[in-house]
């Protein structure tokens, strides 16, 4: 299971949180939201098909910030900030995805 679709299935069984991920795809920044299982950029366009991945596998994960839920971007509630895969792994495990 790619990345990606491990955070997004995270998302739903912690519907509390919204995760923000950014991320370099073809050595650009990207910042994508995941919530309740969707995933949205917030720098690029997003596909109308949810089928479509936000994140390509060859995407590299810079870092991770978990908040609670409903997001406001004037005022986030951060859980946790700057979480690197490893440190948002056991999280994933914890809920077995």
């Amino acid at each position: 299971m790619n990345k990606l679709l491990r955070l997004e299935q995270y998302t739903l069984k912690r519907p509390q949180e919204l995760l923000l991920v950014r991320a370099i795809v073809d050595d650009e920044l990207d910042e994508v939201a995941i919530f309740k299982g969707f995933s949205s950029s917030l720098t690029r366009s997003t596909a109308s098909n949810p089928d479509v991945p936000m994140l390509p596998d060859t995407a590299r994960i810079i870092e991770i910030d978990r908040l609670y839920s409903p997001y406001n971007p004037d005022a986030p509630h951060y859980i946790q900030q700057g979480l690197t895969w490893a440190e948002i792994e056991p999280l994933l495990i914890q809920v077995e995805v």
